[in-house]
């Protein structure tokens, strides 16, 4: 009878920790943003970050010695590049995938409140800065009704305009994402496989190329 009681106790507990919610509430203004972490009742300020006491000053570090051109091809070596090919490559391989999981969900996902507000900068460049906002305005009327079929979303509001005027982009507005832990795993067991193929098969694809960086360097 006790490993019976046990059982019982670990269920519940399972139970309670997939019904529990976590999230993410985000404020984004033109001087500094804030961001906050929900876990059940519990709100966790993750940006900014409390300020601590003055650390003694350092001193400063030596210059380094220039770097040989083989220690570069090193560093180019270990980043990766992501082109818009391969952006557009990820969303045909994992978007699939990710309708079907958040479709089981039965929208378990909450986005309150959606409130943002894009200005794109165009002067120093205003016909990429009105393809942009031709892309942007696409894109979310494309995504929207989708995802709100999918996840709950009350009273969304997203504008983006484009000032000639300036070069600087602004974002502003409010975020916030919440879901239960059950359903953050289920998505994860259902997206978790197609996004490794696509990473494995993106990586073998820009595996030789960083190879060439160097000699290409080295001509001119």
């Amino acid at each position: 009878m006790i490993w019976l009681w046990i059982l019982g106790i670990l269920a519940a507990l399972i139970l309670l920790v997939c019904r529990t919610r976590v999230g993410i509430h985000a404020v984004l203004q033109k001087e500094a943003a804030s961001v906050d972490a929900r876990i059940g009742p519990f709100h966790i300020r993750i940006l900014p970050a409390k300020e601590k006491g003055e650390k003694a000053e350092t001193p400063p570090k030596k210059p380094k010695k220039g770097k040989t051109a083989a220690e570069t091809g090193k560093q180019k070596k270990a980043l990766l590049k992501i082109a818009l090919a391969d952006i557009k490559d990820a969303v045909r391989a994992l978007a699939p995938p990710l309708k079907r999981a958040l479709a089981r969900t039965r929208r378990g996902i909450r986005i309150q409140p959606l409130d943002l507000r894009m200005t794109l900068g165009g002067s120093e460049d205003p016909a990429a800065a009105a393809e942009q906002y031709g892309y942007l305005h696409a894109g979310v009327w494309t995504a929207m009704p989708v995802l709100e079929e999918l996840l709950v979303i009350p009273d969304p509001y997203i504008h983006i305009g484009i000032d000639f005027d300036t070069r600087e982009t602004v974002l502003e507005g409010e975020v916030g994402i919440s879901i239960r832990i059950g359903t953050l795993l289920a998505v994860g067991l259902g997206v978790g496989i197609p996004a490794l193929r696509w990473f494995l098969r993106f990586q073998k694809k820009h595996k030789q190329q960083p190879k060439t960086e160097p000699a290409e360097a080295a001509a001119s």
